[in-house]
């Protein structure tokens, strides 16, 4: 292990890898301020729980438009830079929300202000997440592609044991600190992250024009200096009527230089813009064009379908565990890192074993499995459970591990599709697409999950419906299964 990573800081150097692996655990690690958040929305705002997810998905929406952010780093570079300053703008995004809401009490106790920060937050989660994946793809061209799986691997786990540990911390935290403090603790990262923006460096995108430039202007000084000596020494043998003609004549010429140089300036500015304009609407074509074909809307449309679908009915399930069941807040955590877990144990199943089977099949009996697992839920408010003398924890942590494992074989070929249909020269932002793609998906999802609570009336305190609700859920999640047609009939884990 400690071998990989010197490879790794030998290839790309210690501060790049250093700011890759913080970025992405603190990605993981906002499930430390997250629970803080749900209980905030539960608690001290007193909000129902289609009211919770409803400033959920609001806030999360910044993650369905992420490919919006790639064109943008790609298309309007910052002072000759495309990455470093768009992922300062980024961890700026997700640092200021969380001290505000940390010092003023007001900013907390209010739905809207609470829900425009968190997607203020969220917009710099996400736009960051956008800007060092491409560093990372830039970074493993050429010489150092063989580093490529290696340094994804490293961004995947690092994002793991922050996932982990905030679970872990976020849980305790709540049990022996007040929210207004977590929130000014999560704070410590981004602050940390931008401060290491500071240690990466970028070349400029027109620092060869620059440098021409240099040498340029260097060269224009040189000459006037010797006219100038050449001049003196026309002088001494010229009357003083004749200089003073020649720097009359000079201050006319050096007028008519300055109101030249005058007139380029806006010319130069609006020849910028439209060397902008062209080239987002470059990028926008052509990711709308490749984005058509049957090959690549068809799956895009099935991993859509497959989302919203299916209510989310999880912000109602943590209001039931937390008022019926009584599990305190470390429990929760506890349960997140299982969770955390069982995700990579579905990663290292499916690329141990799956690999090689039919992406259909893969996702049929994936969600076969959702469905089973979901009854669990069931089994959980029914209370049958503690008939057979099995407890409510025992039912919430082994559901937690094995539901996010088999989502994970759900994600995986997504994951592995996207990346086989992304055509070469815009893989970056058409795989931005396609993951926004899905969380778009999962934001409606939630919302119709939201509508499934209100219709049912599924409230703080009221829960006889629930059953019911999860019952739908279980039906609901066979009918992506009949969309299956969609995905290429012979598409694998390893060819499409």
């Amino acid at each position: 292990m400690i071998e990989w990573v010197k490879q790794l800081n030998k290839a790309f150097g210690p501060s790049f890898v250093w700011l890759i692996c913080l970025i992405y655990f603190t990605q993981g690690f906002r499930s430390f301020v997250w629970t803080a958040v749900s209980y905030q929305l539960k608690d001290n705002l007193k909000l129902s729980p289609s009211a919770s997810q409803f400033v959920s998905s609001i806030a999360f929406f910044p993650w369905s438009i992420k490919p919006l952010y790639g064109i943008l780093s790609d298309c309007i570079p910052i002072k000759g830079r495309k990455r470093i300053p768009y992922l300062v703008i980024a961890t700026l995004l997700s640092l200021v929300p969380w001290p505000m809401l940390g010092i003023d009490s007001n900013l907390r106790s209010s739905q809207w202000h609470l829900t425009v920060l968190l997607t203020v937050h969220n917009l710099g989660s996400a736009m960051a997440d956008v800007v060092v994946d491409a560093m990372i793809a830039e970074a493993v061209r050429s010489e150092r592609a063989s580093f490529a799986g290696d340094l994804q691997s490293i961004s995947w786990l690092s994002m793991a044991v922050g996932g982990i540990w905030g679970s872990l911390l976020g849980g305790y935290a709540l049990t022996n600190l007040q929210i207004d403090k977590i929130f000014l603790l999560f704070s410590v990262l981004p602050a940390i992250q931008l401060l290491s923006c500071g240690l990466v460096g970028e070349n400029s995108a027109d620092s060869k024009v620059s440098h021409e430039s240099a040498n340029s202007s260097n060269s224009h000084p040189g000459n006037g200096n010797g006219n100038i000596l050449d001049e003196d020494n026309i002088l001494l043998k010229k009357s003083s009527a004749s200089a003073t003609r020649r720097k009359r004549s000079q201050k006319n010429s050096n007028k008519r230089a300055s109101m030249r140089t005058k007139s380029l300036i806006p010319e130069k500015g609006s020849s910028l813009i439209s060397s902008w304009f062209h080239s987002l609407k470059t990028a926008t074509y052509s990711l709308l064009r490749a984005f058509r074909q049957p090959i690549i809307m068809r799956p895009m449309a099935w991993f859509f379908l497959a989302q919203i679908t299916v209510p989310n009915l999880s912000t109602v399930m943590f209001y039931y565990q937390t008022e019926v069941l009584n599990l305190d807040a470390s429990f929760l955590g506890t349960a997140r890192v299982v969770g955390w877990l069982g995700l990579m144990l579905g990663t290292f199943t499916y690329n141990r074993y799956l690999k090689t089977m039919k992406l259909r099949k893969i996702l049929l009996w994936a969600h076969v499995g959702l469905s089973l697992l979901t009854l669990l839920d069931v089994i959980l408010v029914s209370r049958l459970n503690l008939a057979y003398g099995v407890s409510d924890k025992i039912m919430i942590v082994f559901g937690s591990a094995l539901s996010d494992a088999v989502n994970q074989f759900k994600l995986m070929p997504f994951l592995i599709l996207s990346g086989q249909l992304c055509p070469p020269g815009i893989e970056g932002t058409l795989f931005a697409l396609f993951m926004s793609i899905n969380n778009l998906g999962s934001t409606l999802g939630s919302f119709v999950g939201a509508g499934l609570a209100s219709i049912l009336n599924l409230s703080s305190g009221s829960f006889d419906n629930l059953s019911l609700g999860i019952a739908i859920q279980v039906l609901c999640t066979f009918i992506p299964i009949a969309f299956l047609f969609l995905i290429p009939k012979e598409a694998t884990g390893i060819s499409a």
